[in-house]
């Protein structure tokens, strides 16, 4: 259901937090309308949520595969990824152009993502098209045209992506590193998009049996928000996707735990694209699931939201040691990372900028943050929610992701108020539980200039 006056929650929301800034009030909080969606699961696993909103002739349409890239065999990341483009390719009933006929050609859109946890597919068309558009998607799940030529060449499409994603990009393997040395045993460090050496070495068999294991109908989530009748929807979902068969294997999860750390580690890279040193500190963070996710949400917001946020006042601005600096909660379904990002600022030294970074981090251990940041970091956390969910595709991303990542539907209803109750103080403590004390990986991104001053075993080229 659309939530209504929402240009009246903007405006109580913009108040609220324009009087608490000032020390003129903090109450009242503004009402957030409820979201009520109707869930039901198909004989073969399917499970299928739907909000109608019949204030506009479009629907949304997203399929959640609960399959992401931690879930990429040994040996072969970058497999989810590649089915992302696979699923494009069709069948005998399904041809490559047919979802670009369905929601394009009639001023629709498609896409898809894939990300640690998920994959998801998702649509937007007009409303009388819904019923195609479940039959494709029926199709796609049912089965695929996994032949070599369309293997072939979607693997040289997400190897050009790889080439110019992350190594055209001066900090690309930067990034790819993060991950890959902040984990010790999580499948979370392998990179989302592969690599070229292990997309090489795939044979079809294995594609085929990643399909087979993964993209089934017990192991999907169907959300579907906008225009519809409730009565249609139960009807094509039964006729399309009903006769989907449920395969007898169990679906393998990950059940490797991330070690706890039991000293902080220093990795140095090099590179010849780096034209600035760069580095990357992490902590170990909790599931997205955990009752911390919202204040360590706001501390995100408060320390890298903008150019006006605390880190980048301070090390851009006002020292101007850094060119670039970020934190980031990033609160995943297994576990997370928090993140500190810096690319050093022209002229300045690798000590200087780490140094100013651990001074605000102490800084903020030490004294936490005011309530004026908090207010900002709350009205910009929220606004961006609220008008996020004025649209049906933003609806039914935040219902897929409270089903599917939170493992509970009715987040979508009680997320918002987590945020409004998060106090300065709680801030602080959060911070401090997983910063303050805890074992941090030290990652160091260095032009490769700079190797000879380098101990030996202390370097690895990129």
């Amino acid at each position: 259901m659309r939530p209504v006056h929402v240009g009246r929650l903007l405006f109580l929301f913009f108040a609220c937090f324009t009087l608490a800034a000032s020390g003129l009030a903090r109450e009242p909080k503004a009402e957030i309308k409820k979201l009520s969606f109707k869930h039901t699961t198909l004989q073969n696993g399917l499970e299928i949520y739907s909000i109608e909103d019949h204030s506009s002739p479009t629907v949304a349409v997203q399929v959640w595969y609960h399959v992401g890239s931690k879930d990429d065999p040994n040996q072969r990341s970058g497999f989810a990824h590649l089915f992302e483009h696979m699923m494009f390719k069709g069948n005998e009933h399904l041809t490559p152009e047919t979802f670009e006929k369905l929601t394009e050609n009639v001023g629709g859109e498609n896409n898809a993502f894939t990300a640690p946890d998920v994959t998801v597919y998702h649509e937007v068309v007009p409303s009388n098209y819904l019923e195609p558009i479940l039959w494709a998607e029926a199709e796609r799940m049912s089965s695929l045209a996994l032949n070599d030529a369309n293997f072939n060449s979607e693997r040289d499409v997400v190897k050009e992506e790889y080439r110019q994603r992350i190594l055209a990009n001066p900090y690309g393997e930067f990034s790819l590193a993060i991950d890959q040395k902040s984990f010790a045993a999580h499948p979370y460090k392998r990179p989302s998009i592969g690599n070229i050496a292990e997309l090489d070495a795939a044979q079809l068999p294995e594609v085929k049996a990643f399909h087979s294991t993964f993209y089934r109908p017990d192991n999907a989530t169907l959300i579907v928000v906008g225009d519809f009748k409730a009565s249609d929807l139960e009807t094509w979902t039964k006729k399309y996707l009903g006769p989907i068969t449920r395969p007898r294997v169990k679906i393998p999860r990950v059940t490797v735990d991330e070690p706890s750390r039991k000293e902080d580690r220093h990795e140095v890279l090099f590179s010849a694209k780096a034209p600035l040193p760069a580095f990357a500190v992490t902590y170990l963070a909790p599931s997205v699931r955990n009752e911390d996710e919202a204040a360590l949400d706001l501390a995100d917001e408060i320390l890298s939201g903008g150019q006006s946020s605390r880190l980048y006042q301070s090390l851009v601005y006002e020292q101007q040691v850094a060119q670039h600096v970020s934190f980031s909660a990033d609160l995943r379904e297994d576990l997370g990372l928090l993140t500190f990002r810096v690319i050093v600022a022209s002229g300045k030294s690798l000590p200087e900028a780490e140094k100013s970074l651990n001074d605000q981090i102490e800084k903020i251990l030490k004294n936490g943050v005011s309530e004026a940041e908090l207010d900002k970091a709350k009205n910009r956390f929220l606004t961006g929610k609220l008008m996020e969910r004025e649209t049906n595709n933003g609806k039914a991303s935040a219902l897929g992701e409270a089903a599917v990542i939170y493992g509970d539907p009715n987040h979508i209803n009680t997320d918002l108020a987590k945020y409004q109750a998060v106090t300065a103080s709680q801030i602080k403590d959060v911070l401090n539980k997983y910063i303050a004390g805890k074992k941090k990986v030290l990652i160091e991104y260095l032009p490769e200039a700079k190797k000879e001053a380098a101990k030996p075993e202390e370097t690895e080229k990129l």
